[in-house]
């Protein structure tokens, strides 16, 4: 008789370290990665997000982030054009002006309509200069993912961004 109730208060036990060890990550805001059910194996921390006004990376990525995001937003370019205005350098400004007469694309993001996602990753430096590699990724009418990378020149004294082109 006491063999079976040792069993069973181990069990209790176990099921409740089991629970304790789920419930964290449950309760801070965790996300599933798929759409199976949820058990421990499937969920992972929500990610974060930082940066500095200081890294000239950040700045490209927020830039980005932030343009995205008007963009999907309201679909119009007049708070892009703010945006543009405090990013980019006047001289990157009349450029993109001139390539977007050329090529009926957006300038910044060398293309039509809004990427799904973004990512900024630093890529080299030298001369006064920062160069990130942005990736943008696209989904078409057809739900087929596809991503662009551009290559973004920023000037390192002023931290705006001075030139973008596709990588």
């Amino acid at each position: 008789m006491t063999t079976s109730r040792t069993l069973r208060h181990v069990a209790l036990i176990g099921a409740v370290a089991a629970l304790g060890a789920s419930v964290p990550t449950v309760a801070s805001g965790g996300v599933r990665a798929d759409d199976t059910p949820p058990d421990v194996t499937t969920i992972t921390a929500a990610p974060s997000r930082s940066g500095s006004p200081n890294s000239t990376v950040d700045r490209v990525a927020d830039f980005y982030g932030a343009y995205i995001d008007v963009l999907f937003d309201s679909g119009r370019s007049g708070p892009a054009d703010a945006l543009r205005g405090h990013y980019l350098t006047a001289k990157l400004r009349s450029s993109l002006a001139r390539w977007e007469a050329a090529h009926h694309k957006d300038g910044v993001l060398r293309a039509k309509g809004v990427p799904i996602a973004w990512k900024v990753d630093y890529n080299d430096s030298g001369m006064g200069h920062c160069w990130t590699r942005v990736t943008l990724t696209w989904q078409d009418s057809g739900n087929r993912v596809h991503r662009t990378q551009l290559m973004v020149q920023s000037d390192l004294a002023t931290r705006l961004i001075s030139g973008i082109k596709a990588a």
